[in-house]
C-alpha cells in the first residue's frame, strides 16, 4: 500500500488525508519513532521517512504521505548516526570522509525543523570551505538561508565570513562579523536558533586576530566560544585546540 496525498491546507481533501494520517498512524503507531506536531496544535508519534520537496514523508504501512512542511510546527526526531560520523570526521580534518556522509543527510532532511538538520546543511557549507570548494561553499550558505530563512540569515552571514577568512580578506569577514559578536555579548541568555551561528563567529574572530599576530584578544574569542557560546560542538572542538595552541606556544598568554 502505497498513499500519497498532497496536502495544501486550500484543498477541499485535506481534512480527510489529514484523518487518513492520523487513524493510520494510530493503526501503526509501533512502527513509529518520532514525534511532529502541526501549526493547529495536533501531535502524533510518527515515523519520519525524509523531505521530499515541501513534504515531510511519514509511513504509513508499507507506503507513506506527505505532510507539507509549512504546516508543521515542530518535529522531534533523533540525529541520523551519518551526522555524527560527519561531525567526527570534520574535527579530525577527515573532509573527504565529512562531505559524503553531510551531503546525504542533507540531500534526506533539508528543510526539517529540528536543530541538526538545519546543522548538516550549515556543515556541508563548512567542509567545502576546508575543501577550498568556495562557490560550492556560498551556494551551501544560501540555500540554508533560502530553507531556513530565520537562523538561516544569520548563518549564511556568517558563512560568507567564513569564505572570507579563507580568502584571507579579514577586513571584510569583520565587518560581516563585528556587528554579530556585539549583538551576541549583549544577550543574557541566546536565542536557540541563533546560539550555533554566535560558536563560529567567535571562532572566526578569533582566526582573523591570531592571522594578524594579536594572540591575546585570538585567545579571548576562542574561549569565547568554549565558555560562552558553546552550542555548536565543532566549533567548540575547533577552538579550544586553538586556545591549546596559543598557550602551549606561550604559557604566559592571557586574555585582554
Amino acid at each position: 500500500m502505497k498513499l500519497r496525498c498532497s496536502f495544501s491546507s486550500r484543498q477541499p481533501h485535506f481534512a480527510f488525508c489529514f484523518a487518513v494520517f492520523w487513524l493510520l498512524s494510530l493503526t501503526f503507531g509501533a512502527l513509529a519513532q518520532d514525534r511532529l506536531t502541526t501549526k493547529d496544535g495536533k501531535t502524533q508519534d510518527v515515523k519520519i521517512l525524509g523531505v521530499n520537496g515541501s513534504t515531510v514523508q511519514i509511513r504509513v504501512g508499507a507506503g507513506s504521505i506527505g505532510i507539507p512542511l509549512a504546516s508543521i510546527a515542530s518535529v522531534t526526531m533523533a540525529a541520523p548516526a551519518e551526522l555524527a560520523a560527519a561531525n567526527t570526521a570534520y574535527q579530525a580534518g577527515d573532509y573527504a570522509k565529512a562531505l559524503p556522509l553531510a551531503q546525504s543527510v542533507d540531500a534526506k532532511y533539508k528543510g526539517l525543523p529540528t536543530y541538526w538538520a538545519r546543522q548538516a546543511t550549515s556543515l556541508l557549507g563548512d567542509i567545502q570551505v576546508a575543501l577550498g570548494k568556495l562557490p560550492e561553499a556560498e551556494a551551501a550558505y544560501n540555500d540554508f538561508q533560502r530553507i531556513y530563512p530565520g537562523a538561516g540569515n544569520l548563518q549564511s552571514s556568517v558563512g560568507m565570513a567564513r569564505i572570507a577568512v579563507a580568502r584571507k580578506q579579514y577586513d571584510e569577514a569583520k565587518a560581516k562579523l563585528g556587528p554579530i559578536a556585539a549583538a551576541a555579548l549583549k544577550e543574557i541568555k541566546p536565542n536557540p536558533e541563533h546560539a550555533p551561528a554566535y560558536s563560529h563567529v567567535f571562532l572566526l574572530l578569533g582566526q582573523i586576530a591570531e592571522a594578524q599576530g594579536q594572540t591575546e584578544i585570538a585567545l579571548e574569542n576562542y574561549l569565547r566560544t568554549v565558555t560562552l557560546f558553546h552550542e555548536d560542538g565543532n566549533a567548540v572542538a575547533a577552538a579550544q585546540e586553538k586556545a591549546n595552541t596559543l598557550r602551549k606556544n606561550d604559557p604566559t598568554l592571557t586574555v585582554p
